[in-house]
């Protein structure tokens, strides 16, 4: 069935600037997606259980003004120009520094302090859904190099498509996620601990008590509680880059699968990148609360992030987050929804 997408206001910023709310969606309680203008923010993931009730499934705030007190979360972000940490916020591109802006201890931080997901991008609707588009700025964030990018979400039947696009005129590094935290059991339901991981990742990349990845290569999983190669639950913290098979990839692959036992409920998460940041949601302790009403504690939800690795500007050894003039960044992350029928052992 065609993707519907429509548009309305969301609320204004203290400058005056208008925020809107795109939704797309594909039939009659089938998927939908709320994105905002503001930060490229994915509000609201709706999708069917195996008894076909549609559930939101997406951390997130109701209103505009939750999430510009409360970005340091990330709740469904757009995240750049540099996602996960760059160490001490600074690298060296062809012999020239760039000290950026630290906000997290002495490290930068999915961009700095005035990130990507602290901005309202422009928007048009593409068939099928929303694409959102601004310029960076030379020297927004310490970054070198007026970086143009476009983001565009679109639905297919159950699916929902992310496709990053950029271009520069100076050299510069660029390594583009989505944030969002997903509950499959929806929103405000409880842990997401209980969840089932499977990960196409035989090596992970440890690190140091500041999330810098340790000098040496990405580690084997074997015998690590970094194993998901066959699925399990999610048991524990984790703030960890999984380095995916295959490296990176000109059309998306196949490198997870989450499964909820309550609800049937499976997100299939396909990606061009070559790593991904699993995510825990430490930081939640209760004070935070989401569109369900319900306080956000500890592993409310889990944030799956399609990226390049962390640290990578100072890591040559790792896959290079370089872009160039007359070069394009393009990445693509598709998340497949679907529901498993009850069998038995399933409650």
């Amino acid at each position: 069935m065609e993707t519907q997408v429509g548009r309305e206001p969301f609320g204004t910023l203290d400058d005056g600037t208008r925020v809107d709310r795109w939704t797309l969606e594909s039939g009659p309680g089938g998927l939908r997606v709320r994105v905002l203008t503001y930060g490229g923010i994915v509000q609201t993931v709706e999708a069917p259980d195996r008894d076909g009730t549609r559930g939101q499934l997406a951390l997130g705030f109701a209103d505009l003004a939750s999430y510009t007190a409360h970005g340091g979360s990330y709740f469904g972000a757009l995240v750049g120009r540099y996602a996960n940490r760059i160490g001490g916020a600074s690298f060296a591109l062809d012999g020239q520094a760039s000290a950026l802006a630290p906000n997290d201890g002495r490290h930068s931080l999915h961009g700095g302090p005035g990130g990507f997901s602290r901005v309202v991008w422009d928007a048009q609707e593409v068939e099928g859904g929303v694409r959102l588009h601004r310029v960076s700025p030379d020297g927004e964030e310490g970054f070198p190099g007026a970086l143009d990018v476009r983001v565009t979400y679109t639905l297919t039947g159950g699916a929902l498509h992310i496709v990053s696009e950029a271009t520069t005129d100076a050299p510069t590094v660029v390594n583009l996620t989505n944030h969002t935290y997903l509950n499959l059991g929806g929103d405000g339901s409880g842990s997401a601990a209980g969840h089932e991981l499977r990960l196409a990742a035989s090596r992970y990349t440890p690190v140091d008590d500041t999330g810098i990845p340790v000098p040496g290569a990405p580690a084997d999983v074997t015998g690590t509680r970094f194993d998901f190669r066959t699925a399990r639950a999610v048991a524990g913290a984790y703030d960890h880059n999984f380095a995916l098979d295959g490296g990176v990839c000109a059309a998306p692959r196949a490198v997870a699968e989450l499964y909820d036992p309550r609800s049937g409920r499976v997100l299939e998460l396909s990606t061009t990148e070559p790593g991904l940041q699993l995510y825990t949601a430490g930081h939640l302790d209760g004070t935070l609360t989401g569109t369900s009403g319900v306080p956000y504690g500890p592993a409310a939800g889990l944030a799956l992030e399609t990226q390049h690795f962390p640290d990578s500007p100072n890591r040559p050894d790792f896959p290079t987050t370089v872009l160039r003039p007359g070069e394009r960044y393009r990445s693509k992350t598709v998340y497949a929804f679907s529901a498993r029928p009850r069998s038995t052992g399933n409650p």
